[in-house]
């Protein structure tokens, strides 16, 4: 299955069926007098958030849902029918922003989350609304009311505990194929991951989280370079960053300051969410180049750096645990 993230679509509610002007005929009944019925109710829009959905691929190829029309009145002041609710389902964390792109209008963050988004529009009165005692037969009746109609952008936030940020080739994937059932693609070679990866870390039997691995920054990201920053939405709901620094690489301060800058400039608040500092591939350094690297580290970003590798399990239980603790401390807010 492909993976997709935004979505624009066409939503139209349904209008309502139209009122009738009708009269009582029957035998032996003199001047039966109006009876004609209302309209039914067009159909509802509504948005559900559902499990077992984390892709917004079936919008690429569905992308107009109009609501039916509600029934038309009849004689002997029967009512039309309403219509149908149209419900369109959509992977938790989905959000729904106006033609703008900017202006939110639904977000839909857990299982069984609904909105309706769109109504739809009124019957319209049938003649025997009208009967005064002035007007005995009236032949008015009203059309129904039209329906809502707009466009709407769908962006799908992935829920996650934890983000892994860093370059490309920062041991990404290999770190969450290491500590989890997940199973992303891994190369020797930049941007092998194309699309977010979620994967459940359990370290026991009562505790357990969801990481998330998105496709490597590069400096000039916000500006649309390599990948960009699109992908940056899905670790917006994350409690904490585990930000691995490729320590084989070398230039560690620098790497680890340019993904810094990356989510600086994306915004949405993650430049301020807790961060642990991972020194990965730490089986690819001497004793001496890894001490030399996590000092500089260390003394760049002003915080403890933890060491580790998603190959060889060095410091990786430390690591699960000190992510896992920050995630049990937020779960109590």
């Amino acid at each position: 299955m492909k993976f997709l993230d935004q979505a624009k679509i066409y939503l139209k509610s349904g209008d309502g069926g139209d009122g009738v002007t009708a009269f009582r005929r029957e035998k032996f009944v003199a001047f039966g007098g109006p009876d004609g019925g209302d309209g039914g109710r067009g159909g509802d829009i509504v948005f559900e958030a559902v499990e077992n959905l984390n892709t917004l691929i079936d919008f690429r190829y569905t992308q107009h849902f109009r609501a039916k029309k509600g029934s038309n009145g009849s004689g002997s002041d029967r009512t039309g029918a309403a219509a149908l609710t149209l419900l369109i389902k959509v992977p938790i964390g989905t959000q729904i922003f106006d033609d703008d792109r900017e202006t939110l209008l639904a977000d839909l963050d857990k299982p069984g989350s609904r909105i309706v988004l769109l109504r739809g529009g009124d019957g319209g009165f049938g003649n025997a609304r009208f009967k005064t005692s002035t007007n005995r037969a009236p032949r008015r009746s009203d059309k129904g009311w039209p329906g809502e109609e707009r466009w709407v952008w769908l962006r799908l936030k992935l829920i996650a505990d934890a983000g892994l940020v860093g370059l490309p080739n920062a041991g990404k994937s290999t770190f969450l194929k290491a500590v989890s059932g997940a199973n992303p693609k891994i190369a020797d070679y930049p941007f092998t991951t194309l699309h977010p990866q979620l994967g459940v870390v359990r370290l026991s039997m009562s505790e357990e989280f969801v990481l998330a691995d998105i496709p490597g920054l590069i400096e000039g990201a916000h500006e649309g370079t390599g990948l960009g920053d699109r992908f940056l939405g899905h670790v917006e709901r994350c409690a904490v960053l585990l930000h691995l620094v490729d320590g084989a690489a070398g230039n560690v301060v620098d790497a680890w300051r340019t993904v810094r800058h990356e989510l600086s400039e994306y915004g949405g608040g993650l430049v301020d969410k807790q961060e642990i500092i991972v020194l990965n591939k730490a089986d690819a350094m001497t004793p001496r180049e890894l001490s030399a690297r996590r000092s500089a580290l260390a003394k760049a970003s002003g915080a403890t750096v933890m060491v580790a590798s998603g190959v060889s399990g060095q410091g990786v239980p430390e690591v699960l645990r000190a992510l896992q603790n920050i995630i049990t401390e937020s779960r109590k807010t």
